[in-house]
């Protein structure tokens, strides 16, 4: 099939290059010329594991081609996905204008029947919207050229976006017409060789499943973070609750994990953005708020522990002159995003507290340096940035910090503490190394050192 993509970002490239792997033609097409100069010499705007090789490989094999001229994406292609951001305004409704801008531009240059499909997470109700556009163009221009709308969510996790979308879970394809429903399930055949997990329903539906889906889990993530809290206060080991918990096969293990809070480009939009929709219905989803402000407090709580375990009396900045190293930045491993991650609320706190911080990441430096700049210490070497440092404190649950030198983290820092907010590490095994180890709602080893 002749597939366009407008949007080169994370969503529209993964999309590109996966459906260029199944052997149709793709044309990904975006207005930044810079980006695209570089797509076309090899040069990929985002990490995501996989994804270079797979776009180097389609356009050598000339699958898969860039550019920003969308008469020619419009024209050549009869599905046109649309892949691009959708980012919150200031009441946290999504900003659809780049949405609506794709589909009149589609609605201006169309030649012939197309399958206009929504990839973008967008508002219930926004394909009717995207349809109004794409007609009000054809209308100027005195046209009777036929088109159908479709709802095609998302489901990809930033780290494993290639595995996602090869082996998907689910694609749900959200339409009203018989005909584009069998299009597109000729379009992901490809992807359901082992089993059909292809699922049809309305446009609304559809856009509501992404939403809801995402929704839930935020919920679960912050739901064990508050089990965490309570679980330091009474004495309880909230790894032992997640098993318990877990392998109930109604809830299963999945997103059960006490952490910083969550981050990245879905989770935060996505919340904000349903508990708005939910507002302009007259529907008050206190559920969603509480999880939103669990997880803007749960962002404090390893900032918090440095502070109870190393501040002194100065109340406005009880962290001058201790060092505090990081490992960690971007919101999840496998990837270099930082965008609403945790690790930018932690380090605005410390830098606030007087500490001097310092960073390790695999992948985010280059990210990071956008938002902190030379504010605090970078380096590739993630045991060179605890020399003489006060303590240690893991963000993101990097393979690398998994099992690490811990005679060498000990004989690095000033004093062998660690404030582990993944949970890495085994507390028996930090007492026998001499290393005051505090962890999120774990029993032992300084579960009461801080707290939320």
């Amino acid at each position: 099939m002749k597939i366009s993509v407008f949007g080169a970002g994370y969503v529209g490239l993964v999309a590109a290059a996966c459906f260029a792997e199944s052997g149709n033609s793709v044309i990904a097409v975006d207005v930044d010329e810079q980006k695209i100069d570089g797509l076309k010499n090899g040069i990929i705007p985002i990490y995501e594991p996989g994804l270079k090789e797979l776009i180097l490989r389609n356009q050598a094999e000339g699958r898969l081609s860039f550019t920003t001229d969308v008469v020619e994406a419009v024209e050549k292609s009869l599905i046109q996905f649309i892949a691009v951001g959708t980012p919150p305004g200031e009441d946290g409704s999504a900003d659809l204008q780049y949405v609506l801008a794709v589909g009149r531009t589609i609605g201006r240059h169309m030649n012939g029947f197309k399958i206009i499909v929504d990839k973008s997470t967008v508002p219930v109700g926004t394909a009717d919207r995207v349809r109004a556009a794409v007609q009000e163009e054809l209308t100027s221009r005195a046209s009777s050229l036929e088109f159908d709308l479709v709802s095609n969510p998302e489901f990809l996790k930033e780290g494993a976006a290639i595995d996602d979308f090869m082996k998907p879970d689910r694609v749900v394809i959200g339409t009203d017409n018989v005909r584009t429903a069998e299009i597109m399930k000729e379009l992901y055949d490809p992807f359901m060789r082992r089993q059909s997990r292809l699922i049809v329903m309305d446009i609304r539906s559809a856009e509501m499943t992404k939403y809801a889906a995402n929704a839930m889990l935020a919920t679960r993530i912050s739901f064990m973070n508050q089990i965490a809290g309570l679980c330091e206060r009474m004495g309880a080991d909230v790894a032992a609750v997640r098993e318990g918990v877990g392998s109930d096969t109604r809830i299963g293990y999945d997103f059960l994990f006490p952490g910083p809070g969550y981050g990245g480009s879905c989770f935060p939009k996505d919340v904000k953005a349903l508990i708005r929709t939910a507002e302009e219905c007259s529907y008050d989803f206190l559920l969603l708020k509480a999880v939103e402000e669990v997880n803007d407090r749960q962002k404090e709580v390893l900032a918090d522990k440095l502070i109870k375990a190393l501040g002194s009396a100065d109340e406005e900045q009880p962290l001058t002159g201790r060092t505090i190293a990081c490992w960690g930045l971007s919101f999840k491993p496998r990837t270099d995003d930082m965008r609403e991650a945790p690790s930018l609320t932690i380090i605005e706190r410390l830098l606030a507290a007087g500490a001097t911080v310092r960073a390790h990441d695999p992948e985010a430096l280059h990210e990071a340096k956008k938002y902190f700049g030379d504010r605090i210490e970078y380096s590739s070497n993630q045991y060179e940035i605890l020399d003489n440092a006060d303590a240690l404190t893991v963000i993101t649950d990097w393979h690398e910090y998994r099992n690490p030198d811990f005679d060498r983290i000990k004989a690095a820092l000033r004093q062998p503490l660690i404030v582990d907010g993944r949970n890495l590490y085994k507390p028996n095994r930090m007492k026998e190394a001499g290393v005051r180890y505090i962890p999120l709602g774990r029993a032992g080893s300084g579960i009461t050192e801080g707290g939320n």
